[in-house]
C-alpha cells in the first residue's frame, strides 16, 4: 500500500496548529501517512519583516512555526528555534529560528533549500515548501477604492477588502509543490486569515490549476469566527466566494467546508 498523502496549504498560526494535530497521526501511522505543508511568504511584520528588509530574504516566521509544529519531538533544539531575544541592539524581537533560516539562505543561496536543510536539523515529520521562491508583496484593493500594500497594513485595514494580488504578478511555485498537489489524496486550505494567509498561496501561478486538476478531496477549514479588519460580518459562503473569485474558477478548488456552528 502506498501512503495516504495530505497537502496542507495556508500560513500563520492556523496552519502550524493544524500541522501539530496532523503530526500525531503521521507518527501513529508508521509510514502510511505523508504530510506536506505549503506556506505563504507574504509576511512583512515583526522579525520576519525586518529580516526581509535588511537581508532581502523571504519571511521565515511562518515557515519556522510550521517546522517546529512538525518536529518529531519537543527537544531542546526545537525550543531553541522558537527562542526570541528580549533585548540586545538589533537582536531584540528576533527569534533564533528566523536568524537560522536567514543564515542558511545566505549560505545556500536558495530559501527553499535552506528550509529543507533546516527541517532536517529539526527532524521534521513531512515536507515544508514556501508557496513561491519569489520575494512577493501583498497588495489589496479596499471597498472604498484605496490601495494598500503589505500584509501588516492589509490585516489592520478598517475597510472591507475587495481583492488582493501579488507583486510581481504570477510568481512561480516550486516544482515539488505542484508534484505534491498532483499526488495528494487530501488537500486542506486553512484555517487562517482568509486574505493574508490562505488566498495568497492561490495567487501563485499554477497552484490553483494544480489543485483543480488533482484527484484529491479538497477541504477548506473556515475560521472559528470572523477576523476584525479582514472578514467582519463574513458568512462561511463569503469565505468560499472570495477564494473562488481569486482563483478565477468555480470548480475543483473546494469539495468540503468544515464550519464552526457554535
Amino acid at each position: 500500500m502506498r501512503p495516504l498523502r495530505i497537502v496542507s496549504i495556508g500560513g500563520g498560526t492556523g496552519l502550524s496548529t493544524l500541522l501539530r494535530g496532523l503530526k500525531r497521526y503521521v507518527k501513529a501511522a508508521e509510514g502510511f501517512l505523508e504530510l506536506t505543508a505549503v506556506v505563504t511568504v507574504t509576511d512583512d511584520g515583526g522579525s520576519s519583516g525586518r529580516l526581509r528588509r535588511e537581508f532581502d530574504v523571504l519571511p521565515p516566521g511562518d515557515i519556522r512555526n510550521c517546522m517546529v509544529a512538525l518536529a518529531e519531538d519537543e527537544t531542546l533544539i526545537t525550543r531553541l528555534f522558537q527562542y526570541r531575544f528580549s533585548n540586545g541592539r538589533g537582536l531584540k524581537g528576533h527569534s533564533f529560528g528566523n536568524l537560522f533560516l536567514t543564515a542558511m539562505t545566505d549560505l545556500t543561496g536558495d530559501f527553499a533549500r535552506a528550509v529543507t536543510l533546516s527541517a532536517q536539523v529539526l527532524s521534521v515529520v513531512g515536507h515544508i515548501y514556501p508557496a513561491t521562491s519569489a520575494n512577493v508583496i501583498l497588495e489589496a484593493t479596499l471597498a472604498d477604492g484605496r490601495q494598500v500594500n503589505g500584509e501588516t497594513r492589509i490585516s489592520h485595514s478598517a475597510s472591507r477588502i475587495e481583492r488582493i494580488a501579488l507583486r510581481p504578478r504570477k510568481p512561480k511555485p516550486l516544482a515539488e509543490t505542484l508534484c505534491a498537489i498532483a499526488n495528494a489524496d487530501l488537500i486542506t486550505l486553512g484555517p487562517g486569515s482568509l486574505f493574508t494567509s490562505v488566498i495568497p498561496n492561490l495567487l501563485v501561478d499554477g497552484i490553483p490549476q494544480a489543485i483543480a486538476a488533482s484527484p484529491a478531496l479538497k477541504a477548506y477549514f473556515v475560521n472559528l469566527m470572523s477576523q476584525p479588519g479582514e472578514t467582519t460580518d463574513f458568512r462561511a459562503s463569503d469565505h468560499v466566494q472570495a477564494i473562488l473569485r481569486h482563483c478565477g474558477r468555480s470548480r475543483g478548488i473546494i469539495d468540503v467546508c468544515v464550519v464552526n456552528t457554535a
